[in-house]
């Protein structure tokens, strides 16, 4: 005779159900993680919805949580290619500048940097999934796998640390917070608000009611975090430097830069501004301000510096032997060129061929610098010197989204300069978030950092982050300014990522360390 039938086993908040069976989930079921990674995005710039990431990327915690970990790894990747795919989309604008050769290349490029972005997500993902069986510290296990990954992302393949989770606090107090742990620790806070509603969940009616305690210790982080940023904020600034600065943009569209006719007009166009009445004590054009090399500009350089009435700060290229550099040169009064800085960390594919002098000892010389086939690396960081004014670090282009190179120098900077060409990124998002990643570098170092853009955004950044004053995009003009003051030495200048990281291995470790209680 059969028994009395059983009921089915009441699930518990340390056992709620799978999303799904184990394996590759259906396309149908990921679509909402494609549609949450991209929400996300909305918190960086220009958009700066933070809520819109923390509710997002809340969300996919809890997805990612209750899954197995082969099908954890496909939900991440879709959740990573929505973040990727909408926080990188003007990937494609360099490939449009020549749309009839380029164009159709734009969207493959834009799904292979979405794909592979999302694998910073799937990976350490799926590796948190497998490292316990407790879904709520699961959560805490892969919110701080993805934190680590942000941070190896500035490393990992000569790196590049654009679209972390912690910049869509980038204008905000919370970003005060650099100044003490870095952009590793606004990615930190990001994923641990975002991780609380998973963690302290409990299993109450309504559901949603489950979600208010982490949901409330989150807020809680949140208020500290911006009453500690608005605290620094209120704090009195040093004062103004005597040196006054005057930025140049000529707004030289990439599509016109080098055409020969339209070159000249743009070189007009640098002299006329900086020329221009007013006092000045240093003149900074953009990145390859010109469309000569400075080893060609002999006759030309006396022309440049009786226009700047000034030394004279400009991004060229240079050649010297069989290879090329993209640099920054210091033009004294009468034309004497007295330092030049190399850009060393290169864009791969943009500015070089990875190995492409290794293949050339190999006979494949197509893709070599040294036969002018993209630049060779300077030998590092440096500061430069120039009369009248404190020495600099200069970094020309996305050199300044690396933190790391900010604190390579043994003497320390007065300020920082940013020479760059924007143009390639478009006008809708790339432009606003390379200026926002520079705000974040001052606010790390506690140096001001003046930003000169071939189209725009230039820019007068105090030692704060704060903009003091701006040129907007595709607008030719110039910024007449003092150099804004520095402050102090902060303490991420001192710590680097270090305590960011322990923190993160200690979440891992707990995460361990429940498995082996829970098994």
């Amino acid at each position: 005779m059969a028994g009395p039938a059983r009921r089915p086993a009441r699930r518990t908040a340390l056992h709620p159900p799978r999303l799904h069976r184990r394996g590759r989930p259906p396309v149908r079921q990921l679509l909402p993680d494609l549609a949450l990674g991209a929400i996300a995005a909305l918190g960086l710039a220009p958009f700066g919805v933070w809520g819109a990431t923390l509710c997002a990327l809340a969300l996919i915690l809890w997805r990612l949580a209750r899954a197995r970990p082969a099908a954890a790894f496909w939900h991440a990747l879709a959740a990573g290619v929505g973040w990727f795919a909408l926080g990188l989309f003007w990937i494609v604008e360099p490939f449009l500048v020549q749309p009839e050769i380029h164009g159709w290349m734009a969207p493959f490029a834009l799904i292979l940097m979405a794909l592979g972005g999302g694998l910073f997500w799937a990976i350490p993902v799926w590796a948190a999934a497998r490292l316990t069986a407790d879904w709520r510290r699961r959560a805490l296990a892969m919110a701080a796998a993805l934190a680590l990954s942000d941070w190896l992302r500035g490393w990992i393949l000569t790196g590049f640390p654009w679209a972390l989770t912690g910049h869509v606090w980038i204008g905000t107090p919370a970003a005060q917070m650099a100044a003490t742990f870095g952009a590793l620790g606004l990615s930190v806070l990001t994923l641990a608000v975002a991780c609380l509603p998973t963690i302290l969940w409990r299993p109450v009616r309504p559901r949603l009611a489950g979600f208010v305690p982490g949901t409330a210790l989150g807020a809680a982080l949140i208020a500290s975090s911006w009453a500690s940023g608005q605290a620094r904020l209120a704090q009195p600034l040093p004062p103004d430097e005597p040196t006054m600065l005057r930025i140049v943009q000529p707004n030289a569209t990439q599509a016109l830069k080098w055409d020969p006719d339209w070159a000249a007009v743009f070189f007009r166009r640098l002299l006329d501004l900086s020329s221009e009445p007013g006092p000045r004590d240093l003149v900074i054009w953009p990145e390859t301000a010109v469309n000569f090399l400075l080893d060609q500009a002999g006759e030309v350089l006396p022309i440049m510096s009786e226009a700047a009435d000034a030394p004279l700060i400009m991004g060229i290229q240079r050649r010297e032997g069989t290879r090329f550099y993209n640099s920054l040169a210091t033009i004294q009064p009468g034309g004497e060129v007295s330092e030049i800085y190399d850009k060393f960390h290169l864009v791969p594919f943009g500015e070089y061929i990875p190995w492409g002098d290794r293949m050339a000892r190999l006979g494949i010389g197509a893709f070599a610098a040294q036969q002018g086939f993209g630049y060779s690396p300077g030998p590092g960081p440096m500061t430069m010197s120039v009369p009248g004014a404190p020495d600099f670090q200069p970094l020309i282009c996305y050199e300044a989204i690396f933190p790391q190179h900010l604190r390579a120098l043994d003497t320390r900077p007065g300020w920082l300069l940013q020479a760059t060409n924007d143009a390639w990124f478009g006008t809708i998002s790339g432009p606003y978030q390379h200026l926002a990643q520079a705000r974040l570098r001052s606010i790390e170092t506690g140096l001001p950092m003046i930003r000169a853009a071939n189209t725009g955004v230039s820019a007068v950044i105090d030692a704060r982050g704060g903009i003091r004053a701006s040129l907007a995009l595709n607008v030719a003009g110039k910024i007449d300014a003092p150099l804004p003051g520095a402050l102090p030495p902060t303490r991420w200048l001192a710590w680097g990522d270090t305590p960011m990281l322990v923190l993160i291995a200690l979440a891992l470790a707990v995460s361990c360390w429940r498995r082996r209680r829970t098994t």
